[in-house]
């Protein structure tokens, strides 16, 4: 297969502690590591932990961060040229050494402003949204900045009161440009900090961009646990993707291997390797995730056979205005939707 004429780029947005950075570990193991770069965007803050303090700013407000330098390296990363990235250690709360990076096939951007302008929405060629439940990711973000971050609970609740305004106002409303939204959720009944690795998800894939064919699965020949329905997001249709927590291990391997056969350029990974994150000191599996995390690799790998199957490469220009329509290639003026 020849190789695409610029990387693949990924987008992971959502709200601080929504699990971005675990699914961006999936898609490295299902892709490889040599070919994976990963950049977030909450490296590109201006402010230190005490300035954000004395300034009384968020980081989520887009104030705090220098978007125009955001602007600038999505568009060198999206042609494959190299940037010096600023460097915000979370453990600290300062800015250190900047670090050269270099484009490897497939890039991966995650954080909470990374669809924040129309510039920075074109040099994407798949857009993801994560959606849980505020009630869990309080519970996520409690847990991660008093086991790694050095805060205690009240600290963390505060600064969450303190952070409502800017999700609300700057975070959240980036979920309306995202082709797949991605929402775990705990069971009915189960508290969101004893769900574990028993989280339902649920997916939407809007018709932004094409998805695998999984048809078989609206015909009653879906595994149980694992549910395709046609709905409405936002009042327009979509496919809604549901894959409960508790399905059994059979089940989740049989949507795996529809999955994996839309990736005839990919060895199926051991299912042992997906699906994994770190809760406190154990490493827990998700059926849910695993399977998640492999469907938006498909997405990039799409892209990615897509390009490579091209007679001739498009205009360098043109490149980042290419967007996917329903299975069909279509340009779009730059900075709009």
């Amino acid at each position: 297969m020849i190789k695409p004429p610029r990387p693949i780029v990924l987008g992971i947005v959502g709200d601080s502690a929504a699990g971005k950075t675990t699914i961006a570990q999936g898609l490295m193991t299902i892709l490889g590591p040599d070919r994976v770069t990963v950049v977030c965007t909450d490296d590109y803050h201006k402010y230190d932990r005490r300035e954000r303090a004395r300034l009384n700013i968020t980081p989520l407000h887009p104030d705090c961060n220098y978007i125009d330098v955001m602007e600038l390296h999505m568009e060198r990363l999206h042609y494959g040229q190299p940037i010096l990235k600023p460097v915000y250690d979370h453990s600290t709360g300062t800015l250190v050494r900047p670090e050269y990076v270099q484009p490897k096939e497939f890039v991966i951007v995650e954080g909470l402003l990374g669809y924040y302008t129309p510039v920075l929405r074109q040099f994407y060629d798949v857009k993801v949204y994560l959606d849980p439940p505020e009630d869990l990711r309080r519970a996520w973000k409690i847990k991660r900045d008093t086991t790694e971050r050095g805060y205690t609970v009240e600290q963390v609740l505060k600064e969450l009161e303190r952070r409502e305004p800017d999700s609300a106002a700057f975070i959240r409303p980036q979920r309306e440009y995202a082709d797949i939204i991605v929402r775990f959720y705990p069971p009915e009944g189960v508290a969101p900090e004893e769900a574990g690795p028993i989280l339902n998800v649920q997916i939407i894939l809007r018709p932004t961009i094409p998805h695998p064919d999984l048809s078989y699965l609206y015909n009653g020949e879906a595994p149980p646990g694992i549910r395709l329905t046609l709905g409405r997001d936002n009042g327009r249709p979509v496919d809604i993707l549901e894959i409960d927590g508790a399905v059994a291990s059979e089940h989740a391997h049989e949507l795996a291997e529809a999955i994996w056969s839309h990736l005839p350029d990919l060895s199926p990974v051991e299912e042992e390797r997906l699906g994994n994150y770190q809760d406190l000191l154990q490493v827990r599996h998700s059926h849910p995730l695993a399977l998640t995390q492999l469907l938006l690799a498909y997405h990039m790998l799409r892209v990615y056979t897509d390009f490579s199957r091209m007679p001739f490469a498009p205009p360098t220009a043109a490149l980042s205005r290419l967007r996917f329509r329903e299975g069909r290639t279509a340009f779009a003026t730059p900075g709009k939707e």
